[in-house]
């Protein structure tokens, strides 16, 4: 797809940042995402998926930021990534208002519910602290309208798998989507979950 349907506002940053249009694999992911479908997105690194991630969240908050509670989050593995896909995201917002917050462990967890209170868009999370903040009542979930998670591999480590799990029950309907490099029995396991009817777009 062409980026002509986008947000203008998300169109105006893609034309800064030089990006044209959707390369081949976005072209089959980015109608997907953008319809509100549950999917996942296999493809190897450098195939733009993660691109494709960011494109779909803003042009589904449509650019803007709304209230105090946050409407999208990407769970990562750790604080470097939090903090690499905080500024990746960044990158795309810079012509809108829309507010990005990356939660990770080590930081004052009373310090990240105050931050988080005064209004998040975007939170981009580990699965840890997410998980002991939602617990602690320190994060309202209740108007996420995309749950995704980037890159998987980390799933088997530090009980990530169960708190996404937990977490996804406590979710009202929106829509998930995760990204990974090859669909593994770990996120195939989730089917029985939160993605039963998920599409799978999968470049080889």
């Amino acid at each position: 797809m062409s980026f002509k349907k986008l947000h203008p506002l998300l169109k105006e940053s893609l034309s800064n940042l030089g990006f044209e249009t959707s390369n081949a694999f976005q072209k089959e992911a980015l109608p997907i995402l953008k319809g509100g479908a549950d999917a996942y997105i296999i493809a190897p690194k450098g195939s733009g998926k993660t691109t494709a991630l960011i494109i779909a969240i803003i042009h589904k908050l449509k650019a803007t930021a709304f209230e105090d509670s946050p409407r999208a989050i990407v769970v990562v593995k750790d604080k470097q990534d939090a903090l690499a896909l905080k500024d990746e995201f960044e990158r795309f917002t810079t012509h809108t208002d829309l507010r990005v917050y990356a939660l990770y462990d080590e930081y004052d967890i009373e310090k990240q519910k105050e931050e988080v209170y005064y209004g998040q868009d975007i939170v981009i999370a580990t699965a840890s602290r997410l998980s002991k903040l939602y617990f602690l009542n320190g994060i309202h979930l209740g108007e996420i309208q995309l749950f995704a998670i980037e890159d998987t591999d980390y799933l088997g480590q530090n009980n990530a798998y169960n708190h996404i799990l937990r977490l996804s029950e406590s979710l009202k309907k929106c829509q998930y989507v995760i990204i990974a490099d090859e669909f593994n029995s770990k996120i195939k396991n989730y089917q029985n979950a939160f993605m039963r009817n998920a599409q799978l777009i999968k470049k080889l």
